[in-house]
């Protein structure tokens, strides 16, 4: 999917990424803000303008290899009702809301797939390139998902980890968060092979979800 690009490739990959962190950000900061946080809210983060969730670097990173961020939305814990809870919720809305735009774009494909043959698809007519699209969207869904639920600080699943930890192994955690995520960055950058080894279970097994959600849906519209 990402590797020998051509610039018609784009058309289909910028928008995908855009709307995929998006999403997921939005997420974060929608469920904060229902738990009583109006942090995210005062610093304009819940909405659905890609502008406001957009880290460049974590862009390019999504846009020309296989890992990407967005910026973090910020939260007050304070705000919950129980900090830890509440901070595990917020967590888990970023890779639920990646897996939920999987499954929902895996739904198209499966109609598309049902409905037309692709032998008869120009590479413009508009179907093929929903079809295309939503291959895309799987692809860059499953993968963020898969991505932010690895149990490592800043992703989400460091959190959520954290959450499921009795308080003292939750706080031991917590003091030596950061050389976990300095030692976690440097395989990101440095050692990327590894940690495709390391995600790929995961991503086989959350897109396995998706499409056995997908398919009695899409099955409905055929």
């Amino acid at each position: 999917m990402f590797s020998g690009r051509q610039l018609t490739d784009y058309i289909y990959l910028i928008p995908a990424i855009l709307l995929s962190l998006t999403f997921h950000e939005l997420s974060h900061a929608y469920v904060s803000y229902k738990l009583g946080d109006p942090t995210a809210k005062q610093m304009g983060r819940l909405t659905l303008n890609p502008l406001q969730h957009l880290d460049v670097l974590g862009t390019l990173m999504l846009l020309f290899s296989n890992f990407g961020w967005a910026k973090p939305v910020p939260i007050n814990p304070m705000y919950y009702k129980n900090r830890r809870t509440g901070t595990m919720l917020v967590s888990v809305a970023g890779p639920l809301s990646n897996l939920l735009l999987a499954t929902i774009f895996y739904t198209i494909r499966q109609i598309i797939v049902g409905k037309y043959s692709q032998v008869n698809m120009g590479q413009w007519d508009v179907r093929y390139m929903l079809y295309v699209f939503s291959s895309i969207m799987i692809s860059i869904n499953v993968g963020l998902a898969a991505f932010n639920l690895l149990p490592f600080p800043p992703l989400d699943g460091s959190k959520i980890f954290g959450g499921l930890l009795p308080p003292k192994y939750y706080y031991k955690m917590l003091s030596i968060e950061n050389y976990i995520a300095f030692a976690f960055l440097f395989l990101v950058f440095a050692m990327p092979g590894v940690l495709s080894t390391i995600m790929s279970p995961l991503t086989t097994v959350l897109a396995a979800l998706a499409k056995a959600i997908a398919i009695p849906i899409a099955n409905l519209f055929i």
